[in-house]
């Protein structure tokens, strides 16, 4: 296990992107295929659209409902063995998916199965990428999420292709060997022991700062019960794992998210079959997935370059939250979009934006919590994708098949990804001018200031605040300091 003082921004670090970026590929861009598979379902087992969808839900939810799983697997075990691990699951999962009799039988194993291999790799590769990477850790994302671009604009079509030549049995049978790949993306994520992992474990077990009457009590205990010892130890450093979860700043991204992922999951769904329901040809549908998949690697980039730019890294929350609001406008005009034609430049703006700010959550998410944090946040973030994603694609399939039309479900989408982009929005201003309101009162009541060696601000009010106040900023300076 490689040690270093801080990320080292580049050596082997380029290797684990590549590692991430070929699993971005196997879990996201697989699962994005599964709605070409959605009209051959729905033929085959003479199903509605509602019940056809819950394919789709179930394996989008398993994948985030078990990333805590995978996150706990990496942690505990090896980042490694959890991605090879997953690999196995899923590929079992498609294989047997292949042989499948009735929608039930897909729901087990292509949904659950599948899904729960994919959770045991994506969480913990995204987070690996975060550990070996500070200055360039957007760039550095931006590539190794543009997987789930590249492989929709390669496996699209030669899905398309496979379900012409060998039927969908033949080309879910394919797609297992293929996604047997993670196995090999497990082997490049080589660990990491940064000196800020150190710092999680309990002060007060360290022996240098524990009051003489707490160390007697401490020696005693371990003379007596070594196992209670390593118990407490363990529980201890168990809850320091996922203290963040109290952070303010944590709690209103946790809320954004969960619109923004009842928003964007059942676009995948139907795109292709609302493209075939306004008489797009079967290839041209499948090459609309293909344009999104394409424009959404330029997403990815592009906006990991800008915003790891002086002028924008302090503004990434804002690059966040604009992109999912544009995503929920493009959802929003989709409606009126009948022909090719006037859907291609939706798959552009659509795709790009999906880019943008797919790679920006582990971005974000570290900027709140901190790096020696991040595997466990990643896994409570994509966990709280896993009910949205489950709920919001039947949904959609039942007003579709009670209104006879895609336009409340593709409202529905529009409008609550664009909630979550305002909820975001109001909750980072209504900080910004609390900040700004304290340093002022500080500023007036005297003060002293202090230049913490990591930069960050400390202050010592002289006179009495507000305890609530006080709580705020030391909040407040906390986050700022994990950045």
């Amino acid at each position: 296990q490689a040690r270093h003082a801080g990320p080292p921004d580049g050596g082997w670090g380029w290797m684990v992107v590549a590692g991430c970026f070929l699993v971005t590929i196997c879990t996201r861009a697989v699962t994005r295929c599964i709605s070409i598979f959605f009209v051959e379902f729905q033929a085959y087992f003479g199903q509605d659209y509602a019940r056809t969808a819950w394919i789709h839900s179930i394996v989008d939810c398993a994948t985030m409902l078990c990333a805590p799983l995978g996150s706990l697997i990496s942690n505990h075990v090896s980042c490694q063995v959890g991605i090879m691990l997953g690999g196995l699951l899923a590929s079992t999962g498609l294989i047997l998916s292949s042989f499948a009799t009735s929608l039930e039988h897909l729901y087990l194993s292509l949904g659950v199965l599948t899904g729960l291999g994919f959770a045991l790799c994506y969480s913990p590769a995204i987070a690996m990428v975060g550990k070996y990477f500070n200055k360039k850790k957007a760039l550095a994302y931006g590539i190794a999420m543009s997987g789930s671009g590249i492989g929709t604009f390669i496996l699209a079509p030669m899905v398309q292709l496979l379900i012409e030549q060998f039927s969908w049995h033949g080309a879910l049978l394919i797609l297992g060997g293929f996604v047997l790949n993670l196995c090999v993306c497990g082997a490049l994520m080589r660990p990491i022991a940064l000196k800020e992992d150190r710092k999680t474990a309990p002060e007060f077990l360290e022996q240098d700062y524990v009051p003489e009457a707490q160390k007697r009590d401490l020696k005693r205990m371990s003379i007596c019960s070594p196992l209670i010892k390593a118990w407490s130890h363990e529980s201890l450093c168990s809850w320091k794992e996922y203290d963040f979860l109290l952070m303010p700043g944590f709690m209103v991204l946790a809320v954004s998210v969960l619109f923004m992922a009842y928003g964007c999951s059942p676009l995948f769904v139907y795109l292709v079959p609302y493209a075939l329901s306004v008489g797009v040809s079967h290839h041209q549908a499948a090459f609309l997935m293909s344009i999104l998949g394409v424009i959404d690697i330029i997403g990815n980039i592009t906006f990991g370059w800008l915003t790891d730019r002086r002028c924008l890294k302090k503004h990434r929350h804002f690059c966040y939250l604009f992109a999912v609001g544009m995503d929920g406008l493009c959802c929003l005009f989709l409606p009126v979009l009948k022909n090719f034609p006037l859907l291609v430049p939706f798959s552009f703006t659509f795709g790009y934006f999906d880019g943008a700010y797919v790679m920006l959550i582990p971005v974000v998410t570290a900027d709140v919590v901190g790096t020696s944090s991040l595997s466990s946040a990643l896994g409570v973030v994509y966990f709280l994708h896993a009910i949205p994603y489950l709920v919001s694609p039947p949904v959609a399939g039942w007003l579709v098949d009670t209104t006879g039309s895609y336009t409340a479900s593709f409202l529905l989408c529009g409008f609550s990804m664009i909630f979550s982009s305002t909820l975001l929005c109001f909750a980072r201003l209504a900080k910004k001018i609390r900040r700004m309101h304290l340093q002022s009162l500080t500023n007036d009541t005297g003060t002293k200031q202090h230049i913490w060696t990591n930069g960050a601000i400390a202050y010592s009010v002289t006179a009495e605040l507000d305890q609530k106040d006080v709580e705020f900023l030391a909040a407040d300076t906390n986050s700022y300091s994990n950045r």
